[in-house]
């Protein structure tokens, strides 16, 4: 990565994480991502309230998280929803691709 583009994203994120102090950034296979400091990724945390309808407390208790923690990835994304559902939605699509594989193998050794 260009110096250049290496400080703009250091400086994006800088001020990301004056905002959400407790939201870190980590690279990985999927690409850099936000990440909760002593937790999971925020789009975790997130799908995991989604699928809560919305109950923090109920979200915290499954991921056996502090409701703290649960409260700032919320925040986050407050802050940015768009990235946040973009990561679900890769998820989803990837489990789907992934499924739909492990079923085409498993028909194809009961042939």
């Amino acid at each position: 990565m260009a110096p250049r583009t290496l400080a703009q994203r250091y400086v994006e994120e800088g001020l990301r994480m004056d905002d959400h102090p407790l939201v870190r950034y980590a690279d990985g296979p999927a690409g850099r991502r936000a990440r909760l400091i002593g937790g999971p990724d925020v789009w975790e945390v997130v799908a995991v309230a989604h699928d809560n309808d919305g109950d923090l407390r109920e979200t915290a208790a499954y991921l056996e998280l502090p409701l703290g923690l649960v409260q700032a990835a919320a925040a986050y994304y407050g802050s940015y929803p768009k990235e946040i559902e973009e990561r679900i939605e890769r998820n989803r699509r990837e489990a789907l691709e992934t499924h739909a594989a492990f079923l085409a193998g498993r028909k194809a050794l009961a042939q």
